[in-house]
């Protein structure tokens, strides 16, 4: 099969390379290989899904699209309690000492059922593993039992209002000062910041370097003095952004995440983890759930076809952003595959919801649940091929990692 990205048409094959073919250019990426979910599988899906049905009782469906977005501090530590977060992480830290499979598949049931998981969401993906693999003893002790247990939230600060996608020109600093480290600047698009506890941002830690040379990451409790968060509504009227300021904010030298003038390497790292997870083609999942039971026993040949190609299309990237899992537990770094995945999975998600509407009679001011679900995720599925790099930033890399430019 072929599918398309940008100009490039990627050919999967079983146990194959794929290759990208852009004129008479054929350039080997990489294999697919099929993965096997590990022994209690079945059994594991069973006890998420009885956590699901015990504890997620919310009757707005609206809260079920996109729903690693939205926050709910008490089912986060319900499945903290169960041991659904922190899965694959050491247990002297809280963790589980799991597969990244077992991870996956409770993921997986979690989003296709529209469970509420924006509170831990970042913290989880992103916040412990970074500081289990380049934090201090001392970090790690303070912050990661408490993400484990669904009672610490996370927010990362990348975006800043002159360098989005272009994250390289990042201009806040941080300098020192005695044993200290001063930071000022501001970042945007934080998403959770008002919920958070901490954060991991990127600051330009030697003046007057340029690009990705001298930006430092920082671990930062977003109750120390000088921070301001202000929140960015949404078109929804949701509150899922903020931009925040730090004015002179005062970190300890042990603030310091990693090693002082990695920060690039250490961010780009940490997207591969925010880019390759079933988030990245889930988040409208609940909506073509919601379409197959609407169809019922429909005969309309268009809304049958409709089906057929998105759950040929979930299928297939499922597979790759399993083989993406399976290559990070081996302790791989499959950033071009994951660069791939997002940019495949935001393509799919955002045309679900135009993709019913032009096949489907509806009424979206009316309070049938497909036509609920088809409104809300109309109007913020746009964001989704912003959220972990743009498409053109996504397409960039993935030319660069094949040689192309």
């Amino acid at each position: 099969m072929a599918r398309k990205v940008g100009p490039l048409a990627l050919r999967l094959s079983k146990g194959r390379s794929p290759e990208v073919s852009a004129g008479n250019l054929i350039v080997q990426t990489f294999t697919i290989k099929p993965f096997d979910m590990p022994a209690g599988a079945a059994a594991l899906r069973e006890q998420v899904r009885a956590v699901i049905r015990e504890h997620v009782t919310d009757g707005d469906i609206v809260r079920r699209a996109n729903c690693w977005q939205v926050n709910d501090p008490e089912f986060s530590r319900v499945l903290g309690k169960a041991g659904l977060i922190g899965m694959t992480w050491p247990k002297q830290y809280g963790g589980h000492e799991r597969s990244a499979l077992e991870r996956y598949i409770v993921l997986e049931e979690l989003l296709s059922a529209g469970a509420p998981v924006g509170a831990h969401w970042i913290a989880d993906r992103q916040t412990a593993p970074l500081l289990l693999r380049y934090g201090t003893e001392a970090q790690r002790q303070r912050w990661v039992p408490g993400i484990a247990a669904g009672e610490i939230y996370g927010c990362i600060g990348l975006s800043e209002p002159n360098a989005g996608s272009d994250l390289a020109s990042v201009r806040s600093s941080a300098r020192r000062d005695g044993d200290d480290w001063v930071l000022n600047g501001q970042k945007i698009w934080t998403t959770n910041a008002h919920i958070a506890h901490i954060m991991i941002g990127l600051f330009r830690s030697e003046e007057g370097s340029e690009r990705n040379a001298g930006l430092s990451q920082f671990l930062i409790p977003l109750d120390t003095p000088g921070i301001t968060i202000r929140p960015i509504i949404n078109l929804t009227g949701e509150h899922d952004f903020n931009e925040v300021f730090f004015d002179d904010v005062r970190l300890p030298a042990d603030g310091l995440v990693g090693t002082e003038g990695q920060g690039w390497s250490q961010a780009t790292a940490e997207l591969s983890l925010e880019r390759s997870g079933p988030e990245r083609y889930l988040s409208s999942h609940v909506l073509v759930t919601e379409l197959i039971r609407h169809a019922g026993g429909s005969q309309d040949a268009a809304v049958l076809a409709l089906i057929g190609k998105l759950a040929s299309e979930v299928w297939t990237l499922r597979q790759m952003s399993l083989a993406v899992a399976g290559r990070m537990a081996a302790g791989e770094d499959p950033a071009l595959e994951a660069t791939i995945v997002k940019d495949l999975g935001n393509s799919l998600e955002q045309a679900i919801p135009s993709l019913i509407q032009a096949v489907v009679e509806l009424d979206l001011s009316s309070d049938d649940a497909l036509a609920l679900l088809t409104a809300q995720l109309l109007q913020v599925s746009p964001s989704f091929s912003l959220r972990g790099g743009t498409r053109e930033i996504l397409r960039g890399i993935v030319a660069r990692g094949l040689g192309l430019r």
